[in-house]
């Protein structure tokens, strides 16, 4: 990692656990078990998920597709779309607007892996940290202070009109890093390889982090560049990455 003047953090799964926080949240919602699978929790929190990463990815695909550039408001409606499907429905006839509304931003209330805030603080003596999420920006400024994560900037690709993976929302965060033209001064780091894959198109170095339940459909082994594969480093928690840096000081 040598050179490295900045690591940015996908968010939604590398740095915070959202379907175990989903889940947690969900089970306090006035809503009887009963009529429902009994873990409908799970069921649901990975379908408002799946839309999330599915709009976000045609979204990101150019200019003119259509959708909301919030993820606060993308969440909405994907959230409004399942409690009208005939799956949700009776969940989403015992939830009023205020209940709505509340359910909605618990994408700002999302924990961090236990590894993430002692990793984030070793990782800042040495180096900028940013988030750069789909999450927009009051989400992810919320966020940071649930989960006391200490951005020295926070990044959100609400900035820059799109989505991940858009080679706009990479270079934009490094243009406001001052390091146009030096990707190579930038780590990407994620628990997703289509985002290592978009930064590393562009220059950037990458960090792998595997993350309980993310990446579950890969068909490879990631492999770093040693290996034979295309990610610099492969870490298993964000205070080993720190150890990286603190080796090289």
């Amino acid at each position: 990692m040598d050179g490295v003047e900045a690591v940015l953090f996908d968010v939604f799964g590398t740095v915070v656990d959202w379907h175990g926080s989903v889940v947690e949240e969900l089970k306090r919602l006035p809503v009887s078990d009963a009529a429902i699978n009994p873990d409908w929790q799970s069921a649901f929190a990975t379908e408002w998920r799946k839309g999330y990463l599915e709009n976000t990815a045609r979204i990101a695909k150019g200019t003119n597709e259509e959708g909301p550039r919030s993820v606060d408001e993308l969440h909405r409606q994907i959230l409004d779309s399942m409690l009208s499907s005939p799956r949700w429905s009776q969940i989403g006839s015992s939830l009023d607007e205020a209940q709505r509304a509340d359910l909605n931003l618990v994408w700002h209330r999302l924990h961090g892996w236990p590894d993430s805030a002692p990793g984030l603080n070793a990782l800042k003596r040495h180096v900028l940290i940013c988030s750069l999420s789909n999450g927009n920006v009051r989400l992810l400024a919320d966020m940071a202070k649930f989960a006391s994560l200490p951005w020295d900037i926070v990044f959100s690709a609400e900035m820059f009109a799109s989505y991940k993976p858009n080679p706009a929302v990479y270079l934009g965060a490094m243009h406001h890093l001052s390091l146009d033209g030096k990707p190579e001064k930038c780590v990407m780091a994620a628990a997703h390889i289509w985002d290592l894959e978009a930064a590393a198109k562009l220059g950037m170095k990458t960090v792998y982090i595997p993350r309980p339940g993310e990446d579950k459909q890969l068909e490879f082994t990631v492999k770093t560049k040693d290996e034979g594969g295309f990610v610099d480093a492969i870490v298993h928690s964000i205070s080993e990455l720190a150890e990286l840096f603190t080796a090289q000081a």
